[in-house]
């Protein structure tokens, strides 16, 4: 087999984020994308609040160090002018990807097809943990390993063309942790093009509890307000936080846990300004609605 064309072989800027914690997986990250074929990879890890000099990073990986914990969706935004390519590829420090294929697959997925915006792989633990069913991007879950669109995003292994990223105007960094990956694939929606789930491909992640967040409960449910206000056409708004606050309200039904930082998180989502309003287009509204899932539940 001849070697690729050094034309045709994409770019990729990857921001790998991290606070320093988990050294191990922190590696095992880098390592896999290093290993990846066919792609130029150019990896930035950027330090929440910790300085990845402290690390002994390889001599190809650049380093960002934020001085303070920015929350995950600004800590990502961060890296991305640190790196140079059309697509950018955004990986948590305990992910990894066991295909050294998979980038070049994932991208040319979007070549071939280009409605597509946005891809999120299958996520598989690698000790053979069941994938949680909130991993898979659509309301019929089904077949974990079934290609679909998908309207909301698990964040931990996302590539994008950069062109796309920027038109969504990024990660929304009002949201510190939970609901920005929701945020992304509606804003993807609105550009036009679709964000893809893509269950023939896979990324590995250990399976951990969302919960061990200390404000799980609180920035869940604030975020839900938030992402409404931030992104909905008025007239939607009240149809979608009413839908997830009934169901909110039946989950509790079955147990109260987390029910009181679930309420001030819910309160807050309305006394606090999001910023960052870009109500997505009635036109997006019916594409989503047609694609299965309107911006509603």
């Amino acid at each position: 087999m001849s070697d690729p064309d050094p034309s045709t072989i994409p770019r990729v800027g990857v921001v790998i984020l991290t606070q320093g914690t988990r050294p191990a997986e922190l590696r095992a990250a880098i390592d896999s994308v290093l290993a990846q074929h066919d792609v130029d990879a150019d990896i930035v890890v950027v330090g929440n609040g910790w300085d990845p000099a402290e690390a002994d990073l390889p001599a190809s990986v650049t380093s960002l160090a934020l001085p303070e914990n920015l929350g995950i969706p600004a800590g990502r935004n961060a890296g991305v002018p640190e790196v140079t390519g059309e697509w950018l590829f955004f990986l948590d420090d305990d992910a990894s990807l066991p295909s050294p294929r998979f980038l070049a697959d994932a991208v040319a997925k979007i070549r071939a097809d280009p409605t597509i915006g946005m891809i999120q792989p299958r996520v598989v633990d690698p000790t053979g943990v069941t994938t949680p069913r909130r991993w898979i991007p659509r309301i019929r879950k089904g077949d974990p390993s079934r290609p679909s669109t998908m309207m909301t995003a698990w964040e931990g292994a996302v590539l994008l063309p950069r062109a796309v990223f920027d038109r969504t105007g990024g990660w929304g960094a009002p949201y510190w942790y939970a609901h920005e990956g929701i945020e992304l694939a509606w804003r993807v929606w609105d550009t036009g093009r679709r964000a893809w789930y893509a269950g023939d491909l896979e990324a590995a992640h250990p399976v951990i509890q969302p919960t061990r967040h200390d404000d799980f409960y609180r920035l869940t449910a604030r975020n839900r307000v938030w992402l409404a206000r931030r992104n909905l056409p008025v007239a939607l708004i009240p149809l979608y936080t009413g839908s997830w606050l009934l169901i909110q309200l039946l989950r509790f039904a079955r147990s109260g846990k987390g029910r009181a930082a679930w309420f001030a998180g819910w309160r807050e989502g309305w006394r606090v300004d999001p910023g960052g309003r870009r109500a997505m287009r009635w036109r997006t509204v019916l594409r989503m609605a047609a694609a299965g899932r309107p911006p509603i539940v």
